[in-house]
């Protein structure tokens, strides 16, 4: 958490907020969450205008005037807009102040949150360097390029969803969702699936992510949007923090076991080993 439709609803709300606002200055109580020189960081934001608000997998973007702000949230980080005073706030660790007296906040309990300003023309090569696979749209998301991909691994499934290569913004909650869905076990080999299986499991990553957004995301501890309001599809969860529970499908109890450190929820019935 969050995952990708945590981030993109993030950026929605963070775009009905911030756009065309003037940066005056920036404060950092945490200063390793800055991934270029902190100095530099601060001298370089003073200034700047948000022109707009993007997104890559689980990247939030700020464009600005002449440079692109890049935070990753990671496991805990949030953003809250504040118009006039900011309260007092444990774990706010960055502020950035406008010209107009607003100041955005950013919080993490856990401070793994991390922000670096690159170049506008260095971004591309900045996603390639890390890997990070298409985004899961059907224009963009290629199936045969995936089947081919999957045909190639000896990875788990579950693990090489999460690894963003084969497409950028799962996580643990949305993996367990999307194998459900596409009735493969999350510990199967990626190359042991059949073209139908791999289809299936494409098609719902699309779909389940598609419905997260526009449910607003999974508030399970702490996320909210950038309105401080909770999501909604952990309403609509069919597995993942399911244990113990009738799967809605068949009625088999769901169960959790761990694969590469992730704790993870399927139906030992629909999702069948082998």
């Amino acid at each position: 958490m969050p995952e990708l439709p945590e981030v993109e609803t993030v950026r929605r709300g963070l775009e009905k907020l911030i756009i065309g606002k003037k940066i005056s200055s920036i404060e950092i109580r945490y200063p390793k969450m800055i991934k270029t020189d902190v100095d530099e960081f601060q001298k370089d934001l003073a200034g700047q205008v948000i022109e707009s608000m993007g997104r890559r997998g689980k990247y939030l973007l700020f464009y600005l005037t002449d440079k692109v702000l890049i935070s990753h949230l990671r496991m805990e980080g949030k953003y809250f807009y504040y118009s006039d005073q900011v309260p007092e706030r444990k774990h706010a660790h960055v502020f950035i102040h406008f010209e107009d007296g607003g100041t955005l906040v950013y919080e993490d309990v856990r401070k793994f949150g991390t922000m670096e300003l690159l170049a506008p023309d260095l971004l591309e090569a900045y996603f390639v360097s890390k890997k990070i696979g298409p985004e899961p749209k059907d224009q963009n998301f290629d199936l045969q390029v995936f089947q081919a991909a999957l045909a190639k691994s000896k990875k788990l499934i579950k693990s090489h969803l999460l690894d963003q290569t084969l497409v950028a913004g799962l996580g643990n909650i949305y993996v367990d969702e999307v194998l459900w869905r596409a009735q493969v076990h999350p510990a199967r080999p990626s190359q042991t699936l059949t073209a139908a299986e791999a289809s299936a499991i494409h098609d719902q990553t699309i779909a389940v992510l598609g419905q997260a957004v526009e449910k607003g995301g999974s508030t399970i501890r702490t996320y909210t949007n950038a309105f401080g309001e909770d999501g909604t599809m952990q309403d609509f969860h069919q597995v993942y923090d399911k244990t113990g529970q009738a799967c809605s499908r068949c009625g088999t109890i769901i169960e959790k076991i761990q694969l590469g450190g992730r704790g993870t929820h399927f139906c030992p019935q629909c999702q069948r080993r082998g």
